[in-house]
């Protein structure tokens, strides 16, 4: 392995870490929100109990994942420094806005949320917490905003002087791409808190302890679980769609999708074939059951619409809205194209050099033509440009598999606690809601392998690839840090979860039921 796959991995092994706490964050600060607001309508000291419970969790899990995201961003400066130079002007602004207004803003508000009770008015510390749900949402923002770039770079031009891109135009970052990837990620964090809730409430249940409360915490925790999972589908639909236009080869690996074709059928359950390239007549799957006119319907919302696959991407082959066949820029001329602005810029680096105004304007003409496919330029094959299909392939499967399964699950949940006892009767569930809590965890993180693998060899798309953006450091570097943030990482989620456990099983012995409860 070199020091390209060792950078990726150590990203890569980060994010991954650093998604676990995210987006229980992000949903258990509205949870704790809510259920302080009821406490505040009803004056019920039973609100309040189980405000205190749900806001502890929330706060340890805080505590954690702040840890692992400024590890996260420094990484960017340590490993990926030719990226950070390259576009440090566009993304770092975003980042900054974070650390400026959305972090410092959640840490002031959550200040007041912990250590306010009986310091400040009731009213205050309600808007004390809903100010923290919301800077944990804008900081979110930020950060999909800033990653969003990345996958559709707009809003800058590249200045050939300091050969590095500068920003022209700062709300174009808020494209559809950043804005269905912030709400479908904030909105998917909500799903994952409920089924935590819900998974949490009943091993009350199963300990038959508490159970008026655990009632309570599921009522809540199902209703915003599902909110978020139906407005997860929504905007995941509007991602889609945005994929389509921007990122088509992303697409056409989730699918496994070779030649497309107009009313094309999305492959609901499969195996790829592991021998089925771009250029050979291998069948593309083992084995799939196919939803007619899915892929067509999800793509672009038009049943007989075509949808590029693999090669046909690769050989520049597309069909238009008059059903015409039409020849875009193929693979091998995109690379051709991108060595052609390498040498342009080259040589507007020496006529720079040589103070030649003439030479230095007909370099970056030229440069200004084939920029769109500078990217390109660093391969040497196609085969370069054409991401990982089978682990895309089979990760959206599992996210929208699972993604479905909570569906039910909330239902469920709801239908039990509010019909009758079910919850309290029956072994089954209350081991189906606990049992449910860790694949809730892996939907998620599937969700993330197919928006960064999928979108795969680039940094910044077709502007820039992995191998163009790493730091001058040895693989050895990399593999000890390696080794060693999964060492930390894996004893601050032991240590989060051990905390966790405690407790919770803890407050199992405590009775939060009654009226006098704290």
């Amino acid at each position: 392995m070199t020091v390209v796959d060792w950078s990726r991995w150590q990203f890569a092994l980060t994010a991954i870490y650093h998604w676990l706490f995210v987006p229980l964050t992000l949903g258990l600060s509205v949870i704790v929100a809510v259920m302080e607001s009821l406490y505040l309508k009803t004056k019920s000291e039973k609100w309040l109990a189980a405000t205190k419970f749900w806001m502890t969790l929330f706060g340890i899990n805080f505590a954690i994942g702040v840890a692992t995201g400024i590890i996260l961003e420094f990484e960017f400066g340590t490993n990926w420094s030719n990226y950070s130079w390259f576009v440090g002007d566009i993304f770092g602004a975003p980042l900054a806005i974070e650390g400026l207004l959305a972090f410092f803003m959640e840490a002031t508000f959550v200040a007041v949320m912990f250590f306010g009770w009986g310091k400040v008015s009731p009213g205050f510390h309600l808007a004390a917490t809903w100010l923290t749900a919301i800077g944990a949402s804008i900081s979110a923002l930020w950060i999909l905003v800033a990653n969003a770039w990345m996958q559709n770079p707009v809003g800058m031009e590249f200045d050939p002087a300091q050969m590095r891109n500068v920003m022209d135009n700062f709300w174009a970052l808020f494209s559809g791409t950043a804005i269905f990837k912030f709400l479908h990620s904030v909105f998917s964090g909500w799903a994952l808190a409920g089924v935590f809730v819900v998974g949490v409430s009943a091993w009350f249940f199963y300990k038959k302890r508490n159970t008026a409360f655990a009632t309570r915490s599921i009522k809540v925790g199902a209703w915003i679980g599902l909110i978020g999972l139906l407005l997860t589908m929504y905007t995941g639909d509007g991602s889609a769609v945005e994929v389509t236009k921007t990122q088509p080869m992303k697409l056409a690996a989730m699918e496994g999708l070779y030649n497309g074709s107009k009313s094309q059928a999305i492959c609901a359950v499969g195996i790829v074939n592991p021998d089925k390239r771009w250029d050979n007549d291998e069948k593309p799957y083992l084995l799939d059951i196919s939803i007619p006119y899915g892929l067509s319907i999800l793509a672009k919302h038009d049943p007989n619409a075509y949808v590029q696959g693999i090669t046909d991407i690769v050989k520049g082959i597309d069909v238009n809205e008059k059903g015409d066949t039409i020849n875009t820029v193929g693979y091998a001329e995109r690379i051709k194209l991108g060595k052609l602005s390498h040498e342009a810029l080259r040589r507007y680096d020496l006529a720079r050099t040589s103070r030649d105004e003439a030479g230095m304007r007909e370099a970056e003409k030229e440069l200004r033509e084939y920029y769109p496919y500078f990217g390109y330029g660093y391969f040497d094959s196609v085969d370069e440009a054409i991401p990982p299909v089978g682990v895309t392939f089979y990760s959206f499967r599992v996210m929208v598999g699972l993604g479905t399964y909570f569906l039910l699950y909330f239902l469920v949940a709801l239908l039990a606690v509010y019909k009758g006892d079910w919850f309290a009767r029956h072994r089954w569930m209350q081991w189906v809601a606990m049992l449910s809590v860790p694949f809730m965890w892996v939907c998620s993180e599937a969700g993330w392998v197919v928006a960064e693998v999928g979108r795969q060899p680039w940094t910044v798309q077709d502007l820039l690839p992995t191998k163009a953006a790493i730091s001058e450091i040895s693989s050895s570097s990399v593999i000890t840090t390696f080794w060693m943030f999964a060492g930390i990482f894996t004893v601050l989620l032991v240590a989060e979860v051990s905390i966790m456990l405690r407790q919770i099983s803890k407050k199992s012995y405590l009775n939060l039921e009654t009226d006098n409860a704290h």
